[in-house]
């Protein structure tokens, strides 16, 4: 009698061995790639979507995941992260941040980012490109911008403390890209940095990154630590960067000021 009990339910934990490791193989997935569709995790890991959706929608149920608000993709959450070392910033503001891109879609049709600050450039965390009609840009999460050119780039370093200022332009200085040579002009680079302070925003108007688009750029900030920055992006012959600024630099502004309350 007691060997045939074990010989029933040894394939059930089997079984559940087995689910168990998908489901580890999945948030490792997810961990792995900072943001990644369902699609592309089953054919990452070469199994059945059906099995990828199940193990996706029981590890978000217990909150060690989270589907994007402005995207489709799943990222780990600070659940998760306390397995490890415990925080990550990227993560934290994207899932503060996500919901309120996901409402600025309904009233912006233009697209807007959330990038973050990451070794000399600002990387895009989340976006609406995917949502946007205008859109002429596509798979934007992970894309790096460069900081002098873009307006996310120079709002960042003027919202930023001096000393955090100082030692990303000495990084660029050593990396001494050519583009970015006329924007380290010392009297051009002052004026940007005081002009972006006093407006609360910045902007990219005359073609410097991609001569077809131009944007505008808030910080997200708190006791003096920026967290990152929203975007918005649009085509340059469709709107002048005055119509633009009085259309969404109050709404981004607004976004940005509540955005911290949820970190």
């Amino acid at each position: 009698m007691s060997k045939e009990r074990t010989d029933k339910t040894a394939p059930r934990q089997s079984e559940g061995v087995r689910a168990f490791k998908r489901g580890l193989d999945v948030l490792r997935e997810v961990n792995r790639s900072g943001g990644i569709r369902a699609g592309d995790v089953a054919r990452t890991l070469d199994l059945p979507r059906p099995t990828v959706y199940r193990l996706l929608e029981t590890l978000e149920e217990l909150g060690y995941i989270a589907r994007s608000a402005s995207d489709d993709r799943f990222r780990v959450t600070r659940r998760a992260l306390s397995l490890g070392d415990g925080y990550d910033p990227g993560v934290v503001i994207c899932q503060a941040a996500a919901p309120y891109l996901a409402e600025l879609s309904k009233t912006l049709v233009w697209p807007v980012d959330l990038s973050t600050y990451e070794n000399a450039a600002m990387v895009v965390q989340e976006t609406t490109h995917s949502r946007s009609p205008l859109s002429i840009d596509r798979g934007m999460i992970g894309k790096r911008l460069p900081m002098l050119r873009t307006s996310a780039g120079r709002a960042y370093l003027a919202a930023c403390p001096a000393h955090e200022r100082e030692l990303i332009l000495n990084h660029l200085r050593r990396i001494d890209e050519a583009d970015d040579r006329p924007f380290l002009d010392q009297a051009r680079l002052d004026r940007m940095i005081a002009e972006t302070q006093a407006r609360g925003y910045a902007i990219r108007s005359e073609g410097e990154y991609n001569p077809k688009t131009a944007s505008i750029a808030v910080p997200i900030v708190r006791n003096d630590a920026v967290f990152g920055c929203i975007s918005i992006i649009w085509i340059r012959s469709a709107l002048g960067i005055e119509e633009a600024t009085a259309l969404f630099a109050g709404q981004l502004q607004e976004t940005a000021a509540a955005i911290p309350a949820e970190i």
